[in-house]
């Protein structure tokens, strides 16, 4: 079918047109890109939030910050890249766009559901926003509600001191809360696509990598979010009800908080990189001109972590006080993960192996997030052991891994994504040159940011420290040096999609990249049903290495 033909019914950004088409639409692909938008405003003000606290830690002694304000910048930045970012990151922008078309749908299996979440999402965003604001007197009929912000806590809400703080914590928490409703509502309306909507022929060992990876995903989003909603409630309980739970004033335990946080928020990491996995697996093939070698572990591997990760959240707590035997324990079943980990790993290496691999800027991309989570990856076996982690943890150790892990795995796999399916999504095609420069920027500066801060925790910086000792300030001030390396990349790269994107007049292929995967059969950008007719599916998505018909390599 050309593409012409794919065309007689509108792409899905100018039909239906205006704006109240947009804002009540149950496209999957127009929620996924009002997702996208959104999502990078609230990336890159907690950006902004890191540059200036980067920029008052380059030099030891205070600055131009207090100490209130950098709690509440380190709150801002954390709150708003975790819960606002990185966790609705792929699976609400990619995962929306690309699942029903991977697999032959037309569409999500909850449609209005899908705009319920976007919309929900927006409403903890607002609450999360506001909960920082410093009281002014032109709002002061939000003191009267419980604003007295901002809040200074962190991203974790740690009991007890998110329970004697005079900050608007009850509101941060509640946003929170909120928040985790739009990712359950994402998670059960995935796997009930994924499930019942597949094309003919779609079979479960035909589905790309992406979708696996997608689904391990929505099945942690269903699970785990329920139990740190119920944290977050009893939070808000104590706080406003004066119930005894976590606060040891009043009979609580503060390790409990603990524990139920932690379950819920070490498999929210997967949340956040298992689609990364899938959008590398999905990559590396195409650009090697070869076969995803052990697609079938790849899957596994997937469903592998999804299920491990909800076993390893103590290994958060081994100076909290737990028994020896559970310490034990949880490091042995954390040194377990690691393995389908590097599962994943030696395969996208040895699908590169031997492969006619074309450097574009989302393989330059795939291939950088390769190196920096194995540097996670193998930087977590240090905090896994026991002796080692009572002198790393709460060190500028743990937040360099938590970067690489975050930031090196779900951010730097959300761009390979974005770059790969951009012509995709808009139909246009973007500055290859500028893509590369964008590339070597993110990813010098990320290294230049974070290698120092590995070298901060050895020598034993303790973390969320508004001041230090000037025998660390050379590594701070290179940390800070290649922080702002970093944020001129990100910044660079998404501006030339941007450019492209508005103003760009060079039109898309179908299939830029010959791509077997099935959402390159559509045009590009996609028609507003994705497919004109029903796709029927005959052969796995990974057989390059032979002629594709109708393309040329």
């Amino acid at each position: 079918m050309s593409d012409t033909q794919h065309n007689t019914q509108g792409d899905y950004l100018h039909n239906p047109s205006g704006l109240w088409s947009w804002v009540t639409t149950t496209d999957h692909k127009r929620i996924g890109l009002m997702y996208l938008f959104t999502i990078l405003l609230f990336f890159f003000v907690a950006g902004i939030s890191a540059l200036i606290m980067r920029t008052e830690l380059a030099h030891a002694g205070p600055d131009f910050l207090k100490a209130q304000q950098y709690n509440v910048l380190f709150t801002l930045h954390g709150a708003l890249m975790i819960f606002l970012f990185i966790v609705p990151g792929i699976p609400a922008t990619l995962g929306n766009f690309l699942i029903p078309l991977m697999i032959g749908a037309k569409d999500v299996a909850f449609p209005r559901l899908n705009l319920l979440s976007y919309y929900i999402y927006v409403i903890g965003a607002i609450i999360a926003v506001i909960a920082v604001i410093p009281p002014v007197e032109t709002l002061s009929f939000l003191k009267s509600l419980g604003f007295t912000g901002p809040a200074d806590t962190g991203w974790t809400f740690y009991a007890p001191y998110s329970l004697d703080t005079g900050a608007a914590i009850p509101w941060m928490v509640f946003a929170a809360f909120v928040l985790g409703f739009s990712s359950i509502l994402t998670g059960l309306n995935f796997i009930v696509t994924i499930h019942k909507l597949r094309a003919p022929g779609m079979t479960w060992d035909r589905l790309p990598v992406f979708i696996w990876g997608s689904y391990a995903t929505a099945v942690i989003q269903t699970l785990a979010t329920p139990v740190v909603g119920i944290t977050l409630l009893l939070v808000i309980m104590e706080r406003l009800m004066g119930v005894g739970i976590f606060d040891a004033k009043l009979g609580g335990d503060p390790v409990l908080y603990e524990h139920m946080f932690w379950f819920y928020s070490h498999p929210v990491v997967y949340i956040m990189v298992l689609p990364a996995f899938g959008i590398v697996g999905e990559i590396i093939p195409v650009f090697s001109r070869k076969p995803l070698f052990g697609y079938k572990m790849v899957c596994y591997a997937s469903l592998a972590i999804a299920i491990v990760g909800f076993f390893v959240w103590a290994h958060h707590m081994f100076v909290a006080g737990i028994s020896d035997f559970s310490a034990i324990a949880f490091s042995v079943i954390t040194f377990g993960v690691a393995v389908p980990t590097a599962v994943k790993v030696f395969n996208w290496v040895s699908t590169m192996y031997k492969g006619s691999i074309s450097f574009t800027t989302p393989m330059l991309y795939a291939m950088g997030f390769v190196f920096l989570f194995m540097v996670a990856g193998t930087t977590g076996i240090f905090l896994a052991t026991l002796a080692v982690d009572v002198f790393y943890h709460d060190t500028y150790f743990v937040v360099a891994h938590f970067h690489y892990t975050i930031q090196g795995g779900a951010v730097i796999g959300l761009m390979a994504g974005l770059h790969f399916w951009f012509p995709k999504i808009t139909g246009k095609m973007y500055n290859e040159l500028a893509g590369k420069i964008g590339w070597v920027l993110v990813f010098a500066g990320f290294n230049l940011t974070f290698i120092p801060q590995f070298i901060l925790g050895m020598e034993g910086m303790p973390r969320r420290y508004f001041d230090y000792l000037p025998q660390f300030q050379p590594m701070h001030m290179l940390s800070t040096v290649g922080s702002f390396i970093n944020g001129f990349g990100y910044t660079f790269a998404l501006l030339n999609l941007f450019y492209a994107a508005m103003f760009s007049k060079v039109k898309a292929p179908a299939n830029p990249w010959n791509s077997l995967s099935l959402e390159w059969k559509t045009a590009s950008p996609p028609i507003t049903e994705n497919f004109a007719e029903t796709p029927i599916v005959t052969e796995g998505t990974y057989n390059y290495g032979r002629p594709v018909e109708g393309l040329a390599h």
